[in-house]
């Protein structure tokens, strides 16, 4: 009988959530990519609309930029000064963003949400996921893993 390190034993479970948690899954992240989506691209403006300190303020933008879901582009030479802009991966997180918004607003949130988009179709956005096969909406109860990765 073999006998298996601590390490060995406690090996987690190999998965998207948790790697993408790994880049984004801290609150001030989270927070600067809203601000960043709403069009905020100025640090003092994201710094401002976040309540992060600047110094956590800088490390999650460097981090964010570090991973490729921001670049900095120069906006004024005389003192060198940057903004924020989305880079494709960034765009790509608008729809965990509104969908963590969805739900705050359905089940944290008090009163009216204080954030409503509107869709180019002229009417207020309501995210709503659905397969891209069928294009019917995705429920729990409609769903099954066909393949999981299996901790060693």
């Amino acid at each position: 009988m073999e006998i298996q390190t601590v390490s060995e034993v406690s090996m987690p479970r190999e998965c998207s959530i948790a790697n993408a948690l790994a880049v984004v899954g801290e609150r001030w992240s989270l927070l600067a990519m809203r601000e960043v989506l709403l069009g905020v691209r100025r640090f003092d403006q994201i710094a401002r609309n976040t309540g992060a300190s600047r110094d956590i303020l800088t490390a999650r933008l460097r981090k964010l930029e570090e991973v490729g879901l921001l670049e900095r582009e120069l906006y004024e030479s005389h003192p060198p000064r940057y903004e924020y802009v989305l880079t494709e991966a960034g765009r790509a997180l608008h729809t965990v963003l509104l969908s963590l918004m969805d739900w705050g607003d359905r089940y944290v949130t008090r009163g009216e949400p204080p954030t409503v988009w509107r869709h180019s179709c002229g009417e207020a956005l309501e995210p709503l996921m659905v397969c891209a096969h069928c294009r019917e909406p995705v429920h729990v109860e409609d769903m099954s893993v066909i393949r999981v990765h299996q901790p060693q």
